[in-house]
């Protein structure tokens, strides 16, 4: 099981560690803030339920779901000579193969044995998936952020705003930006340094021995 599934494993493993990390962290952070107010704290189960950590959680996956969508749906239609993360220019690769014309239908998954819509819609249902992600994690963060920004607006005199309104504020819109451009940082610096650089034993490398203009 750990040869076959290690990499998933540890991925999961180390998501846990960090959540784990992140919500003992915040939890502090958020009594801090509380105390500075003259609000009683709260406990750890109470903080897991609240819009700090829920704001907190959504915001990074929002960006993180943007960032895999984006790729998949990217590296589908464009090209970048020298990268590992790109097909090779003007060839033919075996995922821009037509399923319909396969010759190993028995093998294939039963999406592309039954063909018609359900077939259209498995052919992307790698990007889909990654796109209806993101889509909920940006509406949770907006839910949980008006939430967390009611909570000064009140303790200001000012009324609090739903997740429509919250939507439009210039808070909602650095949050997401100044996430959002550091997930397309790190894919261009994937692209871009797996040009001329190498990891070898890993398939998001080119072989060590490759020429630095060879793609994929």
């Amino acid at each position: 099981m750990w040869r076959d599934n290690g990499l998933s494993i540890v991925l999961v493993v180390s998501f846990l560690a960090m959540w784990l990390g992140q919500s003992l962290a915040g939890w502090r952070v958020y009594n801090g803030e509380r105390a500075d107010d003259g609000r009683a704290p709260l406990s750890f189960g109470a903080y897991l339920e609240s819009s700090h950590f829920g704001e907190a959680t959504f915001e990074n996956w929002e960006s993180e779901f943007l960032q895999m969508a984006a790729y998949v749906l990217l590296t589908a239609v464009l090209y970048q000579r020298g990268s590992s993360e790109s097909k090779r220019p003007g060839a033919i690769e075996l995922v821009d193969a037509d399923p319909r014309e396969s010759g190993r239908r028995d093998e294939a998954p039963w999406p592309v044995r039954r063909g018609g819509w359900i077939l259209r819609l498995y052919e992307h249902s790698l990007s889909l998936a990654f796109t209806l992600i993101f889509v909920a994690s940006c509406c949770l963060h907006a839910t949980t952020g008006a939430r967390l920004f009611s909570e000064h607006e009140l303790a200001q005199g000012r009324p609090a705003v739903g997740a429509l309104a919250y939507f439009t504020t210039a808070n909602f819109w650095f949050e997401s930006f100044q996430n959002w451009q550091s997930e397309f940082l790190s894919l261009l610096s994937m692209v871009v340094l797996s040009i001329v650089l190498r990891q070898r034993g890993s398939p998001e490398s080119k072989p060590v021995e490759a020429p630095t203009w060879e793609t994929g």
